[in-house]
C-alpha cells in the first residue's frame, strides 16, 4: 500500500498534549492511515484539501466532548467536519479530527493491540465521519465498519470488530 496521497491532500499533525509517539512517527502513521482510506474507502475530495488531526489528552476531549456531544466524560476520538455532505464534493477543508491520549492508549492495552494499530484504526474511524459516515443506527455502523476493516486489511491490520458484537453508537 502506498502512502501517496491523493490530488496532493495535506494533513496537518498538531501535538497539544500527551505521551504520543515523535511527531515523525506520528506523522508516517497518519498519512498511511489517511492514504489508505482514500485509496481503498473511495474517498474523494476537492484537490488541495485539507484535514486537521490534534492529538491531546483526556482533559482537553472531555471538554470537547461535553460543549459538542453533552457527554461529560472522555472519548478516544472526535470529528468536526468541514464539508456539507449535500455538496457537489468534500473540500477543500475536510475538518478537524481529535484524539485522547489516555483513553487511546488504555483502549489498546484493553483489547490487547498495538498502540499503533489502534491509533490507525481511530484515525481511518474519525476521516469516515468527515465523509458523513456514522454508527447512529445497526446498518450505518455496518457499512462504516466494513469500510473501516478493508481499509485496515489493506494495510496489515487485523478487524478491530473481531469477537465483538456490532453496536450502535445511537443515544
Amino acid at each position: 500500500m502506498s502512502d501517496t496521497l491523493p490530488d496532493g491532500i495535506m494533513i496537518d499533525v498538531s501535538v497539544e498534549a500527551g505521551d504520543w509517539p515523535e511527531q515523525d512517527r506520528l506523522e508516517a502513521l497518519t498519512r498511511r492511515a489517511v492514504a489508505a482510506a482514500f485509496s481503498k474507502g473511495g474517498l474523494e475530495a476537492v484537490a488541495g484539501s485539507e484535514v486537521s488531526l490534534l492529538f491531546t489528552d483526556d482533559a482537553a476531549i472531555r471538554v470537547l466532548n461535553r460543549q459538542w456531544r453533552d457527554k461529560d466524560k472522555p472519548t478516544n476520538v472526535l470529528s468536526f467536519p468541514g464539508s456539507d455532505p449535500d455538496g457537489e464534493a468534500y473540500g477543500p477543508l475536510l475538518g478537524d479530527i481529535v484524539f485522547a491520549y489516555q483513553t487511546v492508549a488504555r483502549e489498546a492495552d484493553d483489547f490487547g493491540i498495538e498502540f499503533s494499530d489502534h491509533l490507525s484504526h481511530l484515525i481511518i474511524h474519525g476521516l469516515l465521519h468527515l465523509f458523513d459516515y456514522d454508527h447512529q443506527e445497526n446498518d450505518e455502523a455496518e457499512l462504516m465498519e466494513s469500510l473501516e476493516k478493508a481499509i485496515l486489511a489493506s494495510i496489515g491490520i487485523d478487524d478491530p470488530y473481531a469477537d465483538k458484537p456490532l453496536v450502535a453508537d445511537g443515544d
